[in-house]
């Protein structure tokens, strides 16, 4: 089976990591060289995503999965019924997973904004750190004084999940929520010959350094900067 798989950047390679235990033929965009997409209005995002899914779709993949928080909460319904193929989203899983749950959520401004998660808080400074391969100690500190002890707390970006050691170490006592995890679960793919084949906007140092960080296979990497006309 080929699968389509998108975000803003390298953060939806914490999806397609997971995804990946269950081997197959996919084909990923990282559009980092609009990152982030947390601040891009919805218009924005529709233009941004249809896009590489057309791009995508290029490859005769036979599903898209949006590997992006952003793009899952304000423009889903819009992807869903523009294109035929089926589409998933990320946040869908997980919210099905939290029902009758209490959690906290880090999310970008946009998926905030969207009010798609309870006890939203706004993390716009970790994105443009993760894709510069940056730590993010400080700016972690002062979003974990929200969460109270013990909590759940949802990684409601795919990028978040890159600094969980980094959570971790600060706040041991909390329980964090991979929604790559809980989609690849739910998808329960059939296994066949793995191959992956990795396609960005933008090729470069900090990107190769993320990937190796994320992805333990072996991939094709190319540059495709697709035309972006409003």
């Amino acid at each position: 089976m080929k699968i389509g798989v998108f975000d803003s950047g390298v953060g939806g390679l914490t999806v397609l990591k997971e995804l990946l235990r269950y081997p197959n033929e996919y084909y990923y965009f990282g559009d980092n060289i609009n990152v982030p997409y947390g601040t891009k209005t919805k218009y924005e995002l529709q233009i941004l995503s249809s896009k590489i899914i057309d791009f995508l779709l290029s490859k005769n993949v036979d599903m898209i999965i949006i590997a992006c928080g952003t793009i899952s909460a304000n423009v889903y319904e819009y992807l869903k019924n523009k294109y035929d193929i089926p589409i998933y989203d990320i946040i869908s899983p997980t919210l099905e997973y939290l029902k009758n749950k209490t959690y906290y959520t880090f999310a970008t401004s946009m998926t905030c904004k969207s009010k798609i998660f309870n006890n939203s808080i706004e993390c716009p400074l970790l994105v443009p750190l993760i894709e510069n391969n940056q730590k993010a100690t400080k700016e972690l500190k002062e979003y974990l004084n929200s969460i109270p002890n013990n909590s759940n707390l949802v990684l409601g970006c795919t990028h978040y999940p890159i600094l969980t050691e980094e959570i971790l170490t600060l706040r041991p006592d909390l329980n964090l929520i991979n929604m790559g995890k809980i989609l690849s679960d739910k998808l329960n793919l059939e296994s066949h010959e793995l191959k992956i084949r990795l396609y960005f906007s933008k090729v470069d140092h900090n990107l190769i350094s993320n990937i190796e960080k994320i992805i333990d296979k072996d991939y094709q990497l190319e540059e495709v900067c697709l035309n972006y006309q409003k």
